[in-house]
């Protein structure tokens, strides 16, 4: 990994400094391709149709002034969010006027260290190649344990403004509880439905105490 990671407190030191925490800034849920009916086949129709309907939303975002994007680096949503990030950020970058500040920035949130160490060795390298693009590689613990992976949900939510969402609605699992903490937390938010790609929206509210 070239990008020399930083912790919470370290990121969060960054946007104080320049004001901009939180206001501005999106965060990714969304399911592991088990979850969908084409598995890992990326180029089943409905996939390439859904990431379609992703990219949109990230566009829209940016357009809209959101500078920066948390993906927490799992496979599927997380990642393919990610790439449009790194995939806009080259447009901005390469459009007349626009320099390094405009561009939307990529944000990745690891719960551990190792978070790739069951994967196959094609998508190690992906993650590894966006890991290297990322402007700030964040990890949440360094260790493994049965809460890393909660604990790093929640830190996309209470790092953001908006939360995007690529949700079924099912009540059990890693995407489910994020949506859910991000209601509680009165976060905007933006969801996508992975098979009708329906996309709904939800205003900021008061956190729920």
């Amino acid at each position: 990994m070239d990008k020399q990671p930083i912790d919470l407190a370290q990121f969060a030191a960054q946007f104080t400094e320049t004001g901009s925490f939180s206001d501005r800034v999106c965060a990714f849920t969304g399911h592991r391709p088990q979850k969908f009916p084409w598995g890992f086949n990326e180029s089943d129709p409905a996939c390439v149709a859904l990431r379609d309907t992703l990219a949109a939303q990230i566009a829209a975002l940016v357009d809209a002034g959101y500078t920066d994007f948390l993906s927490g680096m799992a496979l599927g949503v997380d990642q393919w969010a990610a790439q449009t990030v790194l995939a806009l950020r080259k447009k901005s970058r390469g459009l007349f006027g626009l320099g390094k500040k405009n561009a939307p920035r990529l944000h990745c949130f690891l719960p551990c260290e190792g978070q790739d160490a069951k994967w196959s060795q094609a998508s190690k390298e992906l993650y590894r190649s966006i890991l290297g693009q990322a402007d700030s590689v964040v990890y949440v613990s360094r260790r493994y344990d049965d809460q890393c992976m909660l604990r790093r949900n929640r830190a996309l939510v209470d790092h953001a403004a908006l939360v995007l969402a690529v949700y079924d609605g099912e009540y059990r699992g890693g995407t489910a509880a994020t949506v859910r903490y991000a209601r509680e937390q009165g976060r905007e938010l933006i969801v996508i439905g992975p098979v009708t790609r329906a996309v709904s929206r939800e205003s900021k509210k008061e956190a729920v105490q």
